[in-house]
């Protein structure tokens, strides 16, 4: 034996073992080692095989402008106030716009030249003149701007709500950006909707506020409320009867401190009460700045706001320097394990809302998967006896190659981790009749040369010869479709491309390289005159 056909068995005998290894898990899901299980996952069925939740969620872009500009206003603020400068007060107005009243011309040349190095993205307006002589200057976002602000949000939402469904454990999930506002997610396998839908829809925008312990909360709520305070609610629940109540607060208008500044949450349980609490550890500006806050404001109330419900406003005994705080509201231990989820991965930068819920039974899906195998195996059953019948032992052959190739498309399914839809086995089918086409054109190109009377080597060597750029041809301009439709498509069109990108790459790899091989190897062996096809 030839050390060429050595090298080659080995390399397929490799590729047999490893297809093997990994398909193991597959079928196999009990008795095999821990770390074979660990190395190798069992193949990844898409969210029409095995069900789950598809969701498309709209990002509220606006919101997101207007969120943006309150900070900016707040930057304002302080800015101004860091720079001495007299003013009456800065204010968001409608339109995406930025209003800065002050008493005199030379304070309003003063915020011309902070404005325009401090904040560019702002464009400036005609002044007003107000009654008493008080100036008001109007700033506001371009529409490029504007429209940047949209777009980012989308992105960050994504990338926040990609961030929670990893932490939340779902296997393959799939999000996606469809149009411009829109998010498509798709999470196969999950057992509680309800639960995914809450902790995929939370702002989770985290904010601390002082509480105004000068304001009447029952006036608040008749709506009388001081100038520069708001009304909010505070959650609070029974303990013995784990019954929430809500109760009236009045908090300032100025945030001090917001989630963006935490580098991580934990789950921990109150020793004394024997309830979890969330801990939070803020990263080191924030630390810093949560330090500023905690020792201007001993002995004063501190309201911990979530998606603009009070969860505890405790009083700030002592300065606070270790940058670490806790979020305490008689959780369930579900509840703030999803609190801390969220808390990690960060507030969306604007509210989302449901656009499109449904739910995918786990019925349908063993019925997808019955059916798609019982079609696969007749089409192959047909195939095979076709084969064997027209092509006598060549026929064998390229039976024996399509069975390789239908199992090195599963293991490579394995090895990238790539998802197996509903489509995903129709491109299985198409491919295994491309590799059967392949094999036909191999066969008949060396029947012809057998027709010309030539010896059984001479015809292979010739039929192969003759045959490999029309096989290369047909099936990389296929290739080259598959690739785009995983570039570019979407869920099912999508799942169809990985199946028939892959399943290309093994058709040439069986067809033109296996094949060969067990041919080579009967006619190394002894002379033959005559080839059975």
């Amino acid at each position: 034996m030839s050390k060429s056909i050595k090298f080659r068995a080995l390399a397929i005998i490799f590729c047999l073992a490893l297809a093997f290894v990994s398909l193991t898990p597959t079928f196999l899901k009990e008795g095999l080692p821990s770390f074979w299980s660990k190395t190798f996952n069992p193949i990844h069925l898409g969210l029409d095989l095995q069900g789950g939740m598809h969701l498309v969620l709209g990002v509220e872009v606006d919101k997101a402008v207007d969120s943006r500009l309150d900070s900016i206003v707040d930057s304002i603020d302080s800015t101004l106030r860091d720079k001495k400068v007299i003013f009456k007060k800065v204010l968001r107005a409608p339109g995406h716009k930025i209003d800065i009243t002050v008493y005199d011309q030379t304070a309003s040349a003063q915020i011309d030249g902070i404005m325009k190095d401090s904040f560019p993205n702002l464009q400036a307006l005609p002044d007003s003149s107000l009654e008493g002589g008080l100036i008001q200057k109007h700033y506001q976002f371009s529409d490029a701007q504007v429209a940047h602000i949209k777009d980012f949000a989308v992105k960050q939402a994504l990338e926040t709500l990609r961030n929670r469904v990893d932490q939340f454990g779902v296997s393959e999930p799939t999000l996606e950006r469809q149009g411009a506002n829109d998010i498509l997610i798709q999470l196969p396998g999950v057992k509680d909707p309800q639960r995914a839908i809450a902790l995929l829809g939370k702002t989770a925008r985290l904010e601390f506020k002082m509480v105004d312990e000068d304001a009447n909360p029952e006036d608040a709520v008749q709506g009388k409320l001081p100038p520069g305070a708001q009304l909010l609610y505070e959650r609070r629940v029974n303990p013995s009867s784990g019954v929430a109540t809500e109760v009236p607060l009045v908090v300032y208008d100025k945030t001090v401190m917001t989630g963006d500044l935490i580098s991580d949450a934990q789950v921990r349980i109150d020793s004394r009460y024997n309830e979890p609490y969330v801990a939070i550890d803020f990263n080191s500006t924030g630390a810093k700045r949560f330090d500023q806050v905690t020792a201007a404001n001993v002995g004063k109330r501190m309201a911990i706001i979530l998606d603009g419900t009070i969860y505890s406003a405790p009083v700030i005994r002592e300065r606070i320097s270790g940058g670490s705080a806790q979020i305490s509201g008689s959780f369930t231990p579900q509840e703030a394990t999803d609190l801390a989820i969220v808390l990690r991965a960060g507030s969306l930068p604007a509210p989302v809302k449901i656009l499109e819920n449904r739910t995918v039974g786990p019925s349908l899906g063993r019925d997808s998967i019955h059916q798609g195998i019982v079609a696969v195996i007749l089409a192959g059953i047909f195939v095979v006896i076709a084969m064997v019948l027209y092509y006598k032992w060549a026929g064998f052959v390229a039976d024996l190659a399509l069975g390789m190739n239908f199992l090195f498309i599963l293991a490579i399914l394995v090895l990238f981790q790539a998802t197996l839809t509903l489509p995903g086995i129709a491109g299985i089918a198409l491919t295994l009749g491309m590799a059967v086409d392949a094999n036909v054109l191999i066969n008949e190109r060396i029947r012809e040369e057998l027709r010309l009377g030539k010896t059984p080597r001479a015809a292979l060597d010739a039929g192969y010869a003759k045959a490999f750029w029309t096989v290369m041809d047909s099936n990389l301009t296929t290739l080259l479709a598959g690739l785009i439709l995983l570039q570019f498509g979407t869920g099912p069109v999508k799942g169809f491309g990985v199946t028939l990108s892959i399943g290309i790459a093994t058709t040439l790899f069986t067809a033109l390289f296996v094949t060969r091989l067990i041919y080579d190897f009967f006619l190394d062996r002894r002379p033959i005159k005559r080839l059975s096809i």
